[in-house]
Formats: C-alpha cells, structure tokens, sequence
C-alpha cells in the first residue's frame, strides 16, 4: 500500500509535469490506480501529464471515513476529498487493479452524480506490463461491452502512444458525460474488502 507522502509526491510529478504546457482547455483528471503499480503510473503522468491536470491522491487506509457502513456516505466523502474539481477519471489497470476495494470506491464515485458533483468520464488503459490485456475491475465490466463503443460508458482502449492520443481520449470521455450519461451502471455495491489476487 502506498503511503499518503509517496501519493503527494507523486502529486508532484503531476504538476511539474502539467507544466511544462500552458493550455487552459485542458480537463483535470483524477487518476485511480492500485500503489503497486505507483513507478508504472509515476511514468505514464510523466510522459502524456501536460495533457490534463492530473490529481492523483486518492483514498488511502488514513482517510477517516474508510470504516463507514455507509455506501452513500464513502463516494460523497471521495467525491468532496478527490474528485470534486475534476471531470474525467484514468483508471491505470496493473495486474491487481482489479481487486483493489478504494479502487472500486474511486470508480464508483467517478460515476456518481449528484447537485453537488458532476459526473467523471472513466477512461481506463492497461499498464504497459499488462500487454494491454488487464482484468477490469467489475463496475468497469458493468460499463463497458467488449467491442461495441457506442454501447458503453466506459472508454476502455490500449496503452496510449502519443500525447495526442491521450489528449482525444480525454476530450471523448468528457463528452461521454452527457452524451452517455444513461448508460451508467452505479448499482454495484461497494467492495467490502480487497479480494485475493491471483
């Protein structure tokens, strides 16, 4: 697990990273990802990070509301904590991604919408040590149909090769906000604990 000083000072990277660009169109993006995988992610925010406005802190063991009951009461708190000013949400898929239980609490307040906070376009890649074939987390499953783009929220698509690429991919999830919005599958509970990786 990572700790909360190697999650800021993977903050950091992201916005030295943000500015080596000046572009006030860009989205600011919440970046989800299992700790493991923190040299992997640390390199895709390098490479393509004056694309978007990366905020990459996300839940972690300190957070105070991890222990609640409360489904609803967990994505508000990460939604108000993470994800407030952000649009579009990159999942970054290692090889246990999928069974990271705040990784499930990101995605699903990623989709959660409310007068308060909008909903975030999901943009999910592979890490390139997945050899863009990763297991998806079950709330991305609930949201994307293999093959069929216009059938799904989700935007689930190889590891990027250009910066470009990154930066259409975002636009597109933006836009999937409205323009797919009633596609979203929220229903799903909340994972209650990790499952096993195998």
């Amino acid at each position: 697990m990572a700790t909360r000083d190697a999650m800021v000072r993977l903050q950091r990277v992201a916005e030295a990273a943000a500015a080596r660009k000046v572009d006030s169109t860009r989205h600011k993006c919440f970046v989800s990802y299992h700790a493991d995988d923190m040299a992997a992610v640390e390199d895709f925010i390098e490479t393509f990070g004056s694309e978007f406005l990366a905020r990459s802190v996300g839940v972690t063991i300190e957070d105070d509301f991890i222990d609640s009951d409360s489904d609803e009461y967990i994505k508000r708190r990460i939604r108000e904590e993470y994800l407030t000013d952000s649009t579009v949400t990159i999942l970054l898929l290692g090889q246990c991604t999928w069974a990271r239980k705040f990784v499930d609490w990101e995605i699903s307040s990623s989709l959660r919408n409310d007068t308060s906070n909008k909903r975030n376009g999901l943009l999910v890649y592979p890490l390139p040590s997945m050899n863009n074939k990763a297991r998806l987390p079950g709330r991305v499953r609930d949201n994307w149909r293999e093959g069929d783009t216009d059938a799904s929220y989700v935007r689930y698509l190889s590891y990027p090769t250009s910066s470009s690429v990154v930066r259409s991919n975002i636009e597109a999830a933006f836009n999937d906000r409205l323009d797919k919005s009633d596609l979203v599958d929220n229903s799903r509970e909340l994972k209650k604990s990790n499952s096993a990786c195998t």
